[in-house]
C-alpha cells in the first residue's frame, strides 16, 4: 500500500460540496412546505420551537433544544416575545439572504491543511466530479442496531380501535383552531375556549371532543348547556407542564408509548425537520428521539420515535408537507438513543466525472479494499472566518473573555445580514442587550449567548455561556480534540506509512493497547486507533506521543491535565480507528445528457411506482454513482475526497469557479 501526500490540488476541478452544508439549495427543488386545510391554523407558527446555531453549528438532540432551567417568570415571558419576533422573519427572507452571501462568505473559511487533513492512502491518479450538484445526488440511509438498513416502503397505517374518526381533522374550523392554539400557548387573557356544536348528536359531540384533545395537547375538554345550546368548553388541564407532558390516560395501556416510524426528508437537518414535526403536531420537540443526526443537503432515510403521538397523526402530515414522508409506523416500548445506530448506507453521484474507467476502477478498488484516512470533515469544524476549535481550545485554556469574543467579534466574509449587525453593534457597543436587539432570530448561538451576559453580566461569562444547550457547548471541545486528532494522523501516517508498528495501540474489547514488536505481524493498518487528547486515554509508545505533548503545549494546554473546574469541559478521551474500509461498495459509470435527470430512484419514487431510469450507451456526461456503507462517526466525503484526490472544503471548492448551485 502506498501512502500519497496533497500537492497542488488542480483549480480546474470539478465543485464539491461539503456535507451537512447549509448553503441555498436548487430553485426548482426548494419547494415550500405545503400547508393545507387541518394542518395549521392561518398565521399560527404553532408551538414554541428551537432552531439549530447558526455560523455552521451543529444542532444537539431534542433534549438540548430549549436553552437553561429554572428561569424565572419573567425569562419565560422574555422568550414567548422572542418567539413572537422571531416568526416575523420569513423563511423566504432567510433563503434570499442566504444564497446572495453564500459565496462570498465561503472564500474565507478553512481549507483541508487548516485542520489536518493532509494525506491520501491509495496512489491512483485523481479526478474530477462535482458532488451534491443537487441534494438528491446524495442519499443516505440509517442503518439501524439490527443491522437493517432503514427504507420507507410502507405508507399504510396500524389498524387501531383506539384511534379516533378521520374527521377530527376537518370538524373545526380555521378560526376555531386559531383561538384553540392561542389558549393552548397562552398568547392571550382567555382561560377557556367555547366552540358551539352545530348539527347537535353526541357523535358530533365526540368528534369535537377528540379533535381537540389529540391536535391540542394539554387542553381538556367538558360540554355545557347555554340559552338552549350545546358548546364544547376546551380549558387548560395543568397548565403550561401539560404542553410537555401529553396525557397520560388518553393512551391505551396496551399500546406501546412511542410511535416509531421512518422518515424520508429532503433537503432538511434532522433538529430542523423535528422542529418542524413538532410544529405541526404543536408538541415541544424533546418528546422526539433518534440514533443519529443526518445531513441537510442530502436525501436522508432515518427511524424516528415520538411519545405518545398515533401513526394516525403522523400519517396525516404527509397531506400537509413538501418534502418529508412518514411511514413504516409500529408502536413500541422504548425511545430511540442517540449512537445506537451501527452506521449509515450511502448512495451517491458524482456527476461529470473526467476519469477514465481505468482511473475510476483503480480509485473504488482502493477505496474497497484499503479504504481511506478517518479524518474529521469539514463541517466539524464551521463554515465561518472563525472555526469552532479556537472557540474549543479557549474553553479549554479557561479563557472565557476570548470564548465571548470568537463567538461575537466581526469576521471576514459575509453572513446573514442580522449577524453583520449585530456582530458590528457588539464591536461598538460591548451591549448585550443592545446586541440582542439586531437578532430576529435568537435561538442562535450567538443570541443564546448574548441573552446569558444580558442576564448575568459582562463578569459572568461562564453562566453567560452556560445558557447555550450543553451539547452545542461540548460541539467546541468536541472540534478541537478533531483538530488535533487530524493534526497526529496525518504526522503518524508520514512518519510510519500504512503499516502497524510497535508502540501503536489497538483496541482488545474498550481498553487500549500497545502493539509489542513480536506481535506486530498479528494486525492492520486498520486495527490501529489514535487517540483524541483526555485524562483517560494513553498515547503511543513512539514520536508521535511526543508530537501529542508538543502540539498541546503550544495550545498553552497539559496533556497530563485534561480535566477542568468545570466539570462539563473535562475531556476524558476517546479513540478512533485511522484507515476506515467501507462495506458493501460497488459502483457504475453511467452516461447522460441532461444534467437535472435523477440517476436513481428514491424510496418515494419506488412508492409511487417510478420506473428506474434508462441510460444510454453514450451521453454527453458520464456520472460515477457509488454504494457503501460506513459506521457512525465517519464522514462519507472523506470516502469521496480519497476517490476524488481532491479538497472538499467549500472554500476550494469555492474557487473553483464553478457553479454547482443550479
Amino acid at each position: 500500500m502506498e501512502m500519497t501526500e496533497v500537492t497542488g490540488v488542480s483549480l480546474k476541478r470539478g465543485s464539491l460540496a461539503v456535507e451537512g452544508n447549509d448553503s441555498m439549495a436548487p430553485a426548482e427543488e426548494a419547494k415550500r412546505q405545503k400547508v393545507l386545510d387541518g394542518c395549521l391554523p392561518t398565521g399560527q407558527d404553532g408551538l414554541e420551537h428551537g432552531s439549530p446555531p447558526t455560523s455552521g453549528h451543529v444542532p444537539g438532540p431534542p433534549e438540548a433544544v430549549n436553552a437553561g432551567q429554572g428561569r424565572k417568570n419573567s425569562d419565560v415571558q422574555l422568550e414567548e416575545e422572542e418567539e413572537e419576533e422571531e416568526d416575523g422573519l420569513s423563511e423566504e427572507a432567510e433563503e434570499e439572504e442566504e444564497a446572495e452571501s453564500f459565496a462570498d462568505m465561503m472564500k474565507h473559511g478553512l481549507t483541508e491543511l487548516d485542520v489536518g487533513i493532509t494525506k491520501f492512502v491509495s496512489s491512483h491518479q485523481g479526478f474530477s466530479g462535482i458532488l451534491k450538484e443537487r441534494y438528491s445526488d446524495f442519499v443516505v440511509h440509517e442503518i439501524g442496531k439490527d443491522g437493517r438498513i432503514s427504507h420507507l416502503d410502507d405508507l399504510s397505517v396500524p389498524v387501531d380501535e383506539e384511534d379516533p374518526s378521520e374527521d377530527i381533522f376537518t370538524v373545526l374550523t380555521a378560526e376555531e383552531k386559531q383561538r384553540l392554539e392561542e389558549l393552548q400557548l397562552f398568547k392571550n387573557k382567555e382561560t377557556s375556549v367555547a366552540i358551539e356544536v352545530v348539527e347537535d348528536t353526541k357523535e358530533k359531540r365526540t368528534v369535537i371532543h377528540q379533535a381537540i384533545k389529540s391536535l391540542f395537547p394539554g387542553l381538556e375538554t367538558k360540554t355545557e348547556d347555554r340559552e338552549g345550546k350545546k358548546y364544547i368548553v376546551a380549558y387548560h388541564a395543568a397548565g403550561k407542564k401539560a404542553l410537555a407532558n401529553p396525557r397520560k390516560h388518553s393512551w391505551p395501556k396496551s399500546r406501546g408509548s412511542y410511535c416509531h416510524f421512518v422518515l424520508y426528508k429532503e433537503n432538511k437537518d434532522t433538529m430542523d425537520a423535528i422542529n418542524v414535526l413538532s410544529k405541526y403536531l404543536r408538541v415541544k420537540p424533546n418528546i422526539f428521539s433518534y440514533m443519529g443526526t443526518k445531513d441537510k443537503r442530502a436525501i436522508t432515510v432515518q427511524e424516528i420515535a415520538v411519545l405518545k403521538i398515533t401513526a394516525q397523526r403522523l400519517a396525516h402530515l404527509n397531506k400537509c408537507l413538501m418534502n418529508f414522508k412518514l411511514g413504516n409506523f409500529s408502536y413500541q416500548k422504548n425511545p430511540l438513543k442517540l449512537g445506537e445506530l451501527q452506521g449509515n448506507h450511502f448512495t451517491v453521484v458524482l456527476r461529470n466525472i473526467t476519469g477514465t474507467d481505468d482511473q475510476v476502477q483503480q480509485a473504488m478498488n482502493s477505496l474497497k479494499e484499503i479504504g481511506f484516512i478517518n479524518y474529521y470533515g469539514m463541517q466539524r469544524f464551521g463554515t465561518t472566518a472563525v472555526p469552532t476549535y479556537q472557540v474549543g481550545r479557549a474553553i479549554l485554556q479557561n479563557s472565557w473573555t476570548e470564548v465571548m469574543d470568537l463567538i461575537l467579534k466581526p469576521r471576514s466574509g459575509a453572513e446573514k445580514g442580522y449577524l453583520v449587525k449585530c456582530r458590528e453593534e457588539w464591536a461598538k457597543s460591548k451591549d448585550p442587550a443592545a446586541a440582542l436587539r439586531k437578532l430576529p432570530v435568537k435561538r442562535c448561538v450567538e443570541g443564546q449567548l448574548l441573552r446569558g451576559l444580558s442576564k448575568y453580566g459582562m463578569k459572568n461569562i461562564v453562566s453567560a455561556f452556560g445558557i447555550i444547550p450543553r451539547n452545542n457547548r461540548l460541539m467546541y471541545i468536541h472540534s478541537y480534540q478533531s483538530y488535533v486528532w487530524n493534526n497526529m494522523v496525518s504526522k503518524r501516517i508520514e512518519e510510519y506509512g500504512l503499516k502497524p508498528v510497535p508502540g501503536d495501540l489497538v483496541l482488545k474489547g474498550a481498553t487500549a493497547t500497545y502493539i509489542d514488536e513480536e506481535d506486530v505481524n498479528n494486525y492492520s493498518i486498520h486495527d490501529v486507533v489514535m487517540p483524541l487528547p483526555g485524562f483517560d486515554v494513553i498515547y503511543p509508545k513512539h514520536k508521535i506521543s511526543e508530537a501529542y505533548r508538543e502540539m498541546l503545549t503550544a495550545d498553552n494546554l497539559d496533556i497530563d491535565n485534561m480535566r477542568h473546574k468545570i466539570r462539563d469541559y473535562s475531556l476524558s478521551g476517546a479513540y478512533r480507528k485511522i484507515i476506515i474500509r467501507p462495506q458493501n461498495v460497488s459502483w457504475e459509470v453511467v452516461a447522460y445528457d441532461d444534467p437535472k435527470i435523477p440517476l436513481f430512484n428514491t424510496d418515494v419514487d419506488n412508492l409511487e411506482g417510478k420506473p428506474p431510469p434508462v441510460f444510454a450507451s453514450e451521453g454527453k456526461y458520464r456520472a460515477l454513482k457509488m454504494d457503501f456503507s460506513l459506521p457512525p462517526s465517519t464522514y462519507a466525503t472523506m470516502a469521496i475526497r480519497e476517490v476524488l484526490k481532491m479538497d472538499t472544503s467549500i472554500k476550494n471548492q469555492t474557487q473553483l469557479n464553478t457553479t454547482w448551485l443550479r
